[in-house]
């Protein structure tokens, strides 16, 4: 049995789920989300809580068991609480800031890098160097994350670029001197 897949989801105080076959539609106090779940894979409410069960222990089933009940447990939680990436940036002259729904870096190019916000993810720039990714859909934070990061991604001998925070980049040695 997966033990992901076993596990119920528990439905926190105003946040609303409806259930229509296996498209799921959650409302909470953030917003909104629905998705539809894989059809071999069946969702029931249960006393305030969701349980996503596999007809047969199949290879197939015991795939979309765990994953199935993780992409509902991510809208629960995404609709409640949120979701957020941070990332830094590190390097002389480096920089980013907030112009409207913009995010314009300065990463060392001859030009500035302009990205703008998606739609259900918000930026902000706390810090010259510190850049927050927050939005209710996992999946879109992680992304827009990811197509920040990717701008300048960091370099193994300096360090420099932008980098999760907490993230461990690899650094290498230079050049041998002569001697």
């Amino acid at each position: 049995m997966s033990r992901i897949g076993r596990k119920p989801i528990v439905i926190p105080q105003g946040v609303e789920v409806k259930l229509d076959g296996n498209h799921v539609t959650v409302k909470g106090p953030k917003g909104t989300l629905d998705s539809t779940v894989h059809p071999m894979m069946s969702i029931e409410m249960k006393d305030g809580q969701i349980e996503v069960t596999r007809p047969n222990d199949g290879k197939e089933a015991r795939s979309l068991h765990g994953l199935s009940r993780t992409l509902v447990a991510n809208m629960v939680t995404g609709v409640s609480e949120g979701f957020k990436k941070e990332l830094e940036i590190q390097g002389i002259g480096y920089r980013a800031q907030k112009q409207g729904n913009d995010l314009v870096m300065n990463l060392g190019f001859s030009h500035q890098v302009v990205m703008t916000e998606k739609y259900g993810v918000t930026v902000e720039v706390p810090e010259p160097t510190k850049i927050i990714v927050n939005g209710i859909d996992k999946q879109k934070v992680g992304q827009f994350a990811a197509e920040i990061r990717e701008k300048r991604p960091p370099e193994p001998y300096k360090g420099k670029g932008i980098r999760y925070v907490g993230e461990y980049v690899i650094r290498k040695e230079g050049k041998a001197g002569k001697a």
